[in-house]
């Protein structure tokens, strides 16, 4: 039993005519007779009542009928299903992000994702840049938004976005009232930065910056998120090294600042498995790049 013997069946019923129901199927009228009569012994039932002149369906084909057209309509609605799930239409992204994802470009990715795609389950994560790595090795989530760079040459990595990094301090800080702050106005100055293995990028570049003055930044604590350094900063332990996004962070006792001559950059990069074959990791990535695209 096939797929086309319901469909020449169906079609014979609704035409009552073989020499019709050919026609519409583009093929001869012998060939689709032989069909219906091999379909009628298969099931072991006679489905028309057939003369030369006359074609009308047995009490049996009448109630199988709505039966063939269910068969058809859910292997239609099987197949349409699956090329959907291909094209990434359908499916289950698993998403990995930094915290500070959340206040810069996440939430505008989410929304259109699922604005396009809304039949496709996501979850969230929230890791730090290095468990993200793992988790996308171990095949735990499907694709990661972290902090860059990444030294796996499993994973591939695109930036999406190119932002700033600034100054955090206490509000009643001395440096919180100048105008412009210098480079050497942060000297025997106690910081707080997200460590280096979280977010080696941004560690390295702050360090660089004191290269060309005679005098170390003094790193007095190490955090695992920037949100752990705007807490920090705002107890009084030091002065944080934040993106320029956690001003959305609502804390009346911090203010930002930026070092005079002095940008310090905060990429954010999505990141997925080579091998990852998930077709709605495909869409996402493909939605992703078009929103930097459009945002640069």
């Amino acid at each position: 039993m096939e797929l086309r013997h319901f469909i020449y069946f169906i079609t014979v019923a609704e035409e009552l005519h073989f020499g019709r129901a050919a026609a519409r199927l583009q093929m001869t009228q012998p060939p689709l007779s032989k069909q219906i009569q091999q379909f009628e012994e298969e099931i072991g039932v006679a489905l028309f009542k057939r003369n030369k002149r006359h074609v009308e369906l047995t009490t049996a084909g009448e109630l199988f009928l709505p039966e063939a057209r269910e068969v058809v309509a859910q292997v239609n609605q099987a197949v349409d299903t699956a090329q959907r799930a291909h094209r990434g239409e359908f499916g289950r992204l698993v998403i990995g992000f930094v915290g500070s994802a959340t206040y810069d470009i996440l939430p505008q990715i989410i929304r259109e994702y699922r604005r396009i795609f809304p039949h496709v389950s996501i979850r969230l994560h929230e890791f730090s840049t290095p468990d993200q790595v793992n988790a996308l090795i171990g095949d735990r989530i499907d694709v990661g938004l972290l902090h860059p760079p990444v030294s796996s040459s499993l994973i591939d990595t695109i930036p999406i976005k190119r932002g700033f990094a600034a100054l955090s301090l206490p509000k009643n800080h001395p440096l919180a009232k100048k105008e412009r702050i210098r480079i050497e106005d942060l000297k025997d100055v106690p910081f707080i930065l997200v460590s280096r293995d979280i977010w080696p990028g941004l560690y390295d570049e702050f360090l660089s910056l004191f290269q060309q003055v005679d005098f170390t930044p003094k790193i007095v604590q190490e955090a695992t998120e920037y949100q752990m350094v705007v807490g920090l900063v705002s107890a009084g332990i030091g002065i944080g090294v934040v993106p320029a996004s956690a001003e959305k962070l609502f804390n009346l006792e911090v203010v930002y600042r930026k070092i005079d001559d002095y940008p310090l950059k905060a990429v954010l990069s999505l990141a997925y498995l080579k091998k990852n074959t998930n077709p709605a990791l495909k869409q996402f990535v493909s939605l992703t790049r078009r929103i930097r695209i459009e945002g640069s």
